[in-house]
C-alpha cells in the first residue's frame, strides 16, 4: 500500500513512495532517539526487515541532516541522543507518542504498527465496548463513496421497535464514547446523527437525498474559548492552565456545530445548575456567542 511520506524539517532526499522507504526509516530514527534516547542498526533491521548495510546507510543519512542529534557510544555500541537533540520529523511529537501508547494498551493498535520500542506500564480508563456490525460499516462506506442513499432498520430511543429509515450518509463522528454516522434523513428532511450500533439492518440502496454541502451544521466550524473556573483558588486556576496548555488564561477549541452538544457534554460544560468548581474545573467564556448553536443534538432519538 502506498502513502505520501512525511516531510523532514531539513531539505530531504528524493521522495520514496514505498511504505518502508528511507523517509519513513529516517522518521523512525528521529522518533526512537527522542523518546528512547538511543538507536542502533538492529532496531531498523528488526522493524523494517532491511539489511544491516541498509540500516547503516539510513543512520548515516540521518546524521547528514542532524549531526548534533546523536553520538556513537563505542562501549555500548549504540547511537545515543545528545543534549542538543532537536526533532527533525513533524510526527515526533508527545501527542503521537502518548496516543500510540494508549492505543497499544487498549489493543486497537498492533505493536508492529507503532515506532515505540520499549513500553512503560500504561493503562486507560475502561469504557464499555460499542458494537458495530461489519456489514453495516461496509454499506455506509460504499454509500458515501458512491453518493447513494440507504434504506436501514434503525432502533431509536423514542420507539419500542425498529423503524425503516432512508438515509444519505456523508460523514462519521465520534463523541468520545460511540460512533455516529452523519446523514440526511429522508423522512424528517433534516441532517441528523445516527448511532452506528442502532442500525440493525441495511435493506438496500436508494436515490441520494440532499447533498452533504447543504449540511450547514456539519460545515460550520465554531470556536470555543475555554478558561479555568474563576471560583477555583489561584493555585487551582494555574494548575488548570497548565493541564490544558493555556495562554493568557484561556485556549481555543475548534468544533463542528453538529458536534457542539457532544463536545460540551464531554468537557462537562453542559450542566444547567451550579456545580462545584472542583468538579467543573473549566468554563466556556464565550457561551453567549455560542448560544444560538446550543440547540439539542439532532441525533435520532
Amino acid at each position: 500500500m502506498n502513502e505520501d511520506p512525511q516531510d523532514l524539517a531539513t531539505p530531504s532526499p528524493a521522495k520514496v513512495n514505498a511504505r518502508w522507504g528511507q523517509e519513513r526509516r529516517l522518521a523512525f530514527i528521529d522518533f526512537r532517539l527522542r523518546w528512547e534516547g538511543r538507536i542502533n542498526r538492529s532496531d531498523l533491521t528488526d522493524f523494517f526487515g532491511i539489511s544491516v548495510p541498509q540500516a547503516s546507510l539510513d543512520i548515516s543519512r540521518y546524521m547528514e541532516f542532524a549531526p548534533q542529534n546523536l553520538q556513537y557510544d563505542r562501549s555500548a555500541r549504540v547511537y545515543l541522543a545528545t543534549p542538543e537533540f532537536r526533532p527533525l520529523h513533524a510526527g515526533t511529537q508527545p501527542e503521537r507518542y502518548l496516543n500510540e501508547l494508549l492505543a497499544e494498551s487498549e489493543g486497537t493498535l498492533e505493536p508492529e504498527a507503532s515506532f515505540i520500542g520499549w513500553h512503560p506500564s500504561t493503562a486507560g480508563v475502561p469504557r464499555p465496548g460499542r458494537t458495530v456490525a461489519a456489514n453495516t460499516l461496509v454499506a455506509l462506506l460504499k454509500a458515501m463513496r458512491q453518493g447513494t442513499g440507504l434504506k436501514v432498520a434503525y432502533q431509536s430511543m423514542s420507539r419500542p421497535t425498529p423503524s425503516s429509515r432512508t438515509i444519505s450518509p456523508h460523514a462519521f463522528a465520534y463523541d468520545g464514547f460511540r460512533w455516529h454516522v452523519r446523514a440526511f434523513c429522508h423522512s424528517r428532511e433534516d441532517f441528523r446523527d445516527f448511532v452506528l450500533g442502532r442500525i440493525l439492518e441495511v435493506h438496500g440502496t436508494e436515490p441520494v437525498g440532499v447533498p452533504a454541502s447543504e449540511d450547514a451544521a456539519w460545515n460550520t466550524i465554531l470556536t470555543l474559548v475555554i478558561a479555568p473556573n474563576p471560583n477555583l483558588s489561584p493555585g487551582g486556576q494555574r494548575a488548570i492552565e497548565l493541564d490544558y496548555g493555556m495562554n493568557n488564561g484561556e485556549f481555543e477549541l475548534k468544533c463542528r456545530q453538529a458536534l457542539l452538544f457532544y463536545t460540551l457534554k464531554r468537557l462537562g460544560l453542559n450542566h444547567r445548575s451550579e456545580v462545584q468548581p472542583e468538579v467543573q474545573q473549566i468554563v466556556l467564556k464565550n457561551q453567549a456567542d455560542l448560544a444560538p448553536y446550543l440547540a439539542p443534538t439532532s441525533e435520532s432519538n
